[in-house]
């Protein structure tokens, strides 16, 4: 009876050993997955929208199809899809007979970036772009005529980037050189999105003379406004070349383009980083910010909250263990998405994040094993003692 008391305690000393490394183990990996879930929630939206819009024509208006198109490169750059984006030109200045590089729109001297390119997408143009199809687009009244790729179809979980620019003047922005928009007409606009359920969070921008006055009526919610310059003040051009012949970029736009171009899809750069980046030396205009409207710190608002797009995550049930980074290190033979989706059929995988991560239910196989073959080492040797 001596023994079988001996061998029985050390049996049951090892077996609840095994149970606490296997719980502590699952459990310190569901909080894991849970954490990960959980750590983006401070704005709660799923996806993100941008409304590029310039209003100009002519070609001595160049520089603001430069502006747009470089926004238009900068969000796609980081991640938003073009099924995301509304790109709205009032004119074609790539195709037009005084552009000595016809096909090609350049915002800088040195041309060493062609922003038209040949995956550019243009939803509306010319005089498509109107102040009454803007309208209808925010506020989603469009004919049933009009493709899916001409609408706006955000819900209430979406994040819009509404970037504009062209001529304007106090509480106004001319559209085609022959009618205009108001700040009210946004404002209004804005709010019929809210009551509709159209957008989570919205950020304005707005290149023009005058551009802080277009977003001093807005009186919706979680809206976060900047512009380019005050009331009585001008937008200015920033460089000009000599064989376009015109300005190709304004001051406000090359300095937020400026600033973008030094982030990536994970950057943890902030909207009020971006703001502090204005400088009127460079600009030559006092840029300003509006955020009574909007809940959240723009300090602990992500710039990607905005400008990037949104990576999703699959969470399927599993019990067993799956090697993360066999999986990233396969990423870049293309084989991690077939990997993946076998391992997720085979009920291997917890979670599977942004950029090939891979989180697995348990610990590791390895652990589990160690401790299973210490736990029939000791029993071996218990039972030679004893036996």
């Amino acid at each position: 009876m001596t023994r079988l008391f001996f061998l029985h305690v050390p049996i049951l000393l090892l077996w609840t050993l095994f149970k606490l490394v296997e719980g502590t183990d699952s459990s310190y990996h569901d909080q894991v997955v849970r954490d990960f879930l959980k750590e983006d929630q401070g704005s709660g939206h799923t996806n993100n929208w941008a409304v590029l819009v310039c209003s100009s024509r002519y070609w001595f208006n160049y520089r603001h199809m430069a502006n747009t198109l470089g926004m238009y490169r900068t969000v796609k750059r980081l991640g938003i899809p073009d099924s995301n984006i509304i790109l709205m030109l009032a004119d074609d200045v790539s195709c037009n007979a005084r552009n000595r590089f016809p096909a090609s729109v350049y915002s800088n001297g040195r041309r060493n970036l062609d922003l038209y390119g040949e995956n550019i997408e243009v939803d509306y143009r010319g005089y498509e772009v109107t102040v009454e199809n803007f309208l209808r687009l925010l506020t989603g009244r469009v004919e049933p005529s009009v493709p899916r790729s001409k609408r706006l179809l955000t819900d209430e979980k979406s994040n819009v980037f509404v970037y504009m620019t062209g001529h304007g003047g106090a509480e106004f922005l001319k559209f085609q050189d022959n009618e205009e928009i108001s700040a009210f007409d946004i404002a209004d606009a804005f709010e019929q999105m809210w009551q509709k359920k159209r957008y989570h969070e919205i950020f304005f921008m707005i290149d023009t003379c005058q551009a802080n006055t277009m977003y001093s009526k807005f009186y919706s919610p979680n809206i976060l406004a900047t512009g380019s310059s005050e009331l009585g003040e001008s937008s200015y051009s920033y460089e000009n070349d000599a064989d376009i012949g015109v300005a190709v970029i304004d001051r406000y736009t090359h300095l937020v383009l400026s600033y973008l171009e030094n982030i990536n899809k994970t950057s943890r750069s902030t909207m009020q980083q971006l703001f502090d980046a204005y400088d009127f030396n460079r600009m030559r205009s006092h840029a300003g910010v509006r955020t009574d409207l909007f809940k959240r710190d723009p300090s602990k608002v992500l710039l990607t909250e905005f400008f990037g797009g949104i990576a999703q995550a699959d969470i399927v049930a599993a019990e067993d263990v799956i090697d993360a980074q066999r999986f990233v290190d396969q990423s870049s033979s293309g084989r991690v998405a077939l990997n993946l989706q076998q391992a997720a059929e085979r009920g291997e995988v917890t979670a599977i994040l942004p950029q090939g991560l891979v989180l697995a239910r348990n610990l590791d196989n390895f652990t589990r094993t160690w401790v299973g073959a210490v736990c029939i080492m000791v029993l071996i040797t218990l039972s030679y003692f004893l036996g």
